[in-house]
């Protein structure tokens, strides 16, 4: 024990300076070029060139609106339950405005002239059935039910009564197929995104900066037309590898670029890859749909949830107008749900017949657009990239490591290296250990 806390303190009167051994080998300076080759092309080629490493960046900031046009048409005699035969934007976008996404009605089951009063439940409410009106318990409400049980049971029907919105619904009915909506396909959404970099003091749109009224009129976002922000919804299902058709049957900088003018953003929509239409920011649903890889009927059966993504990755070292979004689309549900499919939910018109409240329950199918803005700008900055140049020269000290390695381990000279590595020098005030061991060099 003696001998260990003699040695520990031996240790702390210990100095330990590097030595140079100027080592002629072609096999060690291969080695150690070599390494120190890789070193460089990392820290230049990877760590600065490729990921950039010498500017600063700043994350996005965004703002997205969107504005919806088209009409659809019902006809009244394949649907005779839907009262409406004419859907426009104030009728089918509910509601009116989201926050970052908005909902189009592809498909719904209707219960019109609905009062308060007593009647049947509905037999696909789980407890509705009944024999007796014991069965029926006052003031309970069934988990899923649509009113009030009254204590009493409709023995002709085998169903308790309920105080509710009358007649309720009716559970077994199945969205119409094909969609009563389907023409919505046709639908134009113009999406508005106002970016801004504020670490940078820049700020974009999603237009192109030449556009035009004549652009916006005609352009729509597909294959040929990537900057076109107009997409029709089928192309946003596409894109997202789903079927818009069995979808609605189961249930960077603004967008807006400097070049377009009035008269290209009225005519243009959204073409994927096209010199123009690829910025521009008016989408045909159906095209939207598409681009997502999935048929706009299908999905408009039962609906379903698309995701649009603006991406702004900019690199301001370039001309500001370089900065231009990117469109993504895709699916965030599956067709294959097997449970609960699509996306539904109910909502109601109220009026008044001869001082009588009625409403038309509405149980609406459609398909949900959410939009998300994601990105980052990079600009040349001297901080970030003396800290990656700083970082790369400590690596080279890697090589040094490797070679003295490959020099003391594993070349058959290692022993002749080793040594000429390690030299000991004791000066004669150096710690006396109590074991008495002599020293073989010393020096003063």
């Amino acid at each position: 024990m003696g001998s260990i806390c003699n040695k520990a303190i031996g240790v702390f009167f210990e100095y330990d300076t590097p030595r140079i051994v100027h080592i002629r080998s072609k096999k060690v300076g291969v080695i150690n070029r070599l390494l120190q080759l890789i070193i460089i092309g990392y820290v230049i080629g990877y760590a600065i060139v490729y990921k950039k490493g010498y500017q600063e960046v700043d994350a996005v900031q965004s703002a997205v609106t969107t504005k919806l046009k088209g009409v659809v048409y019902v006809n009244q005699s394949q649907y005779p339950d839907i009262t409406t035969s004419v859907w426009d934007v104030a009728e089918y976008v509910v509601p009116p405005q989201e926050n970052n996404a908005f909902f189009v009605i592809t498909n719904l089951i209707e219960t019109p002239k609905q009062t308060i009063g007593i009647c049947s439940e509905d037999p696909k409410v789980i407890g509705s059935n009944c024999t007796t009106s014991s069965q029926c318990p006052a003031g309970k409400v069934l988990p899923a039910g649509n009113g009030l049980l009254t204590g009493e049971c409709n023995t002709t029907a085998g169903l308790c009564l309920v105080r509710a919105w009358c007649p309720v619904e009716n559970g077994a009915l199945k969205p119409p197929d094909p969609p009563a909506l389907l023409g919505s396909k046709d639908f134009t959404v113009f999406i508005k995104n106002n970016i801004q970099f504020p670490k940078f003091k820049v700020k974009r749109r999603n237009l192109p900066d030449n556009a035009s009224d004549e652009f916006f009129q005609t352009c729509n976002y597909g294959s040929h037309s990537i900057d076109c922000p107009i997409l029709r919804l089928e192309t946003i299902v596409r894109e997202a590898g789903e079927n818009y058709s069995a979808m609605a049957k189961e249930v960077d900088m603004r967008n807006i670029l400097d070049f377009f003018n009035d008269s290209m953003l009225a005519k243009c929509r959204f073409k994927l890859n096209h010199p123009e239409d690829q910025y521009c920011p008016i989408f045909i649903l159906n095209d939207i749909i598409s681009l997502t890889g999935s048929n706009y009927k299908e999905m408009a059966l039962s609906g379903g949830v698309i995701e649009i993504q603006i991406q702004w990755n900019c690199n301001l070292d370039l001309s500001v107008t370089e900065c231009v979004p990117k469109y993504i689309f895709r699916r965030l549900d599956s067709a294959d749900y097997k449970i609960s499919k699509g996306y539904n939910f109910r909502y109601a018109k109220y009026y008044k017949e001869n001082d009588t409240e009625y409403r038309t329950l509405f149980k609406a199918f459609g398909i949900k657009f959410i939009l998300s803005v994601t990105g980052e700008a990079g600009k040349f900055n001297f901080e970030p990239f003396l800290i990656n140049v700083g970082s790369g020269i400590g690596l080279l000290g890697i090589a040094t490591v490797l070679c003295d390695i490959a020099v003391l381990y594993f070349l058959k000279a290692r022993h002749l290296y080793k040594d000429k590595k390690y030299l000991q020098v004791v000066g004669d005030d150096a710690y006396k250990q109590l074991d008495g061991q002599n020293d073989e060099d010393k020096s003063e």
